[in-house]
């Protein structure tokens, strides 16, 4: 019996198969998960953007940022809790939402700077940001099940480089 205001933790692998967290008298489910997703993915984030602002040039820091983010998917706790399960377990929708506060935010005020200085094209940054956060992450998980990253960080490399209107 959980008494009110015990959290029983019984590993993210419960919160996962939906069995309820107690947490303040009231059950949650899943509610561990989400929190272990919150702070993975503001982890990343911060990953990131320490990676970028080892860098003063503004290209070089978006190339570090994104090879940074393809890193984290041999990062076995990243890969299970941010590319594979949360998806999923917390639903799109609200995955997307904890992307956009953490890497998908650094992406696109990245590609915003960019734009203001001419390096890239002066064009809508949001579809741009979107489009290229699905390209990391898709390759991100490609990563994680194996594929190779040096392939990866050399398909990024091709990718970025067709963004670039000045060397």
């Amino acid at each position: 019996m959980v008494e009110q205001g015990e959290f029983v933790l019984r590993g993210v692998r419960a919160a996962q198969a939906d069995v309820p967290v107690r947490l303040e008298g009231r059950f949650e489910p899943a509610g561990l998960f989400r929190a272990t997703v919150r702070q993975a993915q503001q982890e990343l984030g911060e990953r990131v953007a320490a990676a970028a602002e080892r860098h003063e040039d503004l290209w070089e820091q978006l190339r570090a940022g994104c090879r940074a983010f393809l890193a984290a998917g041999t990062d076995p706790a990243v890969r299970r809790i941010l590319l594979v399960d949360a998806p999923v377990v917390p639903g799109w929708d609200e995955w997307r939402a904890l992307d956009e506060e953490s890497s998908a935010r650094h992406l696109t005020e990245a590609l915003t700077a960019l734009a203001e200085a001419g390096i890239i094209a002066d064009q809508p940054v949001e579809p741009l940001a979107r489009l290229l956060s699905g390209a990391l992450n898709e390759t991100a998980l490609w990563i994680a099940r194996g594929g190779d990253p040096q392939a990866g960080e050399e398909a990024l490399d091709r990718l970025l480089a067709g963004l670039r209107t000045s060397v």
